[in-house]
């Protein structure tokens, strides 16, 4: 004998008691994906730490700054000492990506994080390799700097400043921000900055590579590299912070009282 809970259930309509189930909310999908990035990273509003704490964490640290500095340091400087045969300088820096990289495995790293590097590393020796010459090692940071420059300045000029949707999502305010004039034009601000910093790289290094200037071409790739990334990033920590203050706790807020 049948229940009235399995009789009303018996009348809905197959399509509705089988329906799928509704499709992720792009914005919210998209939003997880940067601040899951952005806390891989350190780069957590939400864990109180200090400004220099968060930008030595995004830098990832002595690790993270001598898997940076050195394959492109080596080929620089065994480049100027010695530019023949180019694929001495290539081999001493995919050698070096590589030792990193296993390093990072045998630490049981994800291996998107271990092998990535070195891919791209390889990937560009590659590059210069095949066509032999050294300028073009630095080819495939051109586009990705070009890549990242224009998705996120369309981002901000469609409204959906990226560095908003990774705040947004990662301090419960996925779509709240935007509501907000100040934090809508901060946001828009801060993404425009970011845009602006990979596209000042290209606008100073191409000209460097169309005049086979291997040499000032690694230099800058450098400078503009970490030095400029690390501000950066203490730039968006101090503004996110001031967007979001803390909000003390109830035992916090009672002991003040």
């Amino acid at each position: 004998m049948s229940t009235p809970d399995e009789t009303e259930a018996s009348r809905e309509p197959a399509a509705e008691r089988y329906a799928p189930p509704p499709a992720p909310d792009a914005v919210q999908s998209l939003g997880a994906a940067l601040g899951g990035a952005a806390q891989r990273l350190g780069i957590d509003p939400n864990s109180g730490a200090g400004t220099g704490h968060v930008v030595w964490r995004a830098m990832g640290g002595w690790r993270g700054v001598l898997e940076s500095v050195l394959p492109s340091a080596a080929f620089l400087i065994i480049y100027t000492l010695r530019p023949d045969p180019l694929w001495v300088s290539l081999v001493v820096s995919v050698g070096l990506a590589a030792v990193f990289s296993v390093i990072r495995l045998l630490q049981r790293s994800p291996a998107a994080s271990a092998l990535g590097g070195l891919v791209a590393v390889a990937a560009a020796a590659g590059l210069a390799l095949w066509t032999g010459r050294g300028q073009d090692n630095f080819v495939p940071g051109f586009f990705t700097n070009a890549a990242y420059g224009t998705v996120l300045l369309i981002s901000a000029l469609a409204g959906w400043a990226l560095i908003g949707v990774a705040a947004g999502f990662l301090m419960g305010d996925v779509r709240g921000w935007r509501q907000d004039a100040r934090k809508r034009r901060a946001f828009f601000w801060l993404t425009v900055a970011w845009a602006a910093l990979f596209f000042a790289r290209l606008a100073v290094q191409l000209p460097l590579y169309f005049a086979g200037n291997v040499q000032a071409l690694g230099t800058l790739k450098l400078v503009m590299g970490l030095p400029l990334f690390a501000p950066m990033v203490a730039l968006t920590w101090l503004v996110v912070r001031a967007l979001y203050p803390p909000v003390p706790d109830d035992d916090t807020a009672t002991g003040e009282r």
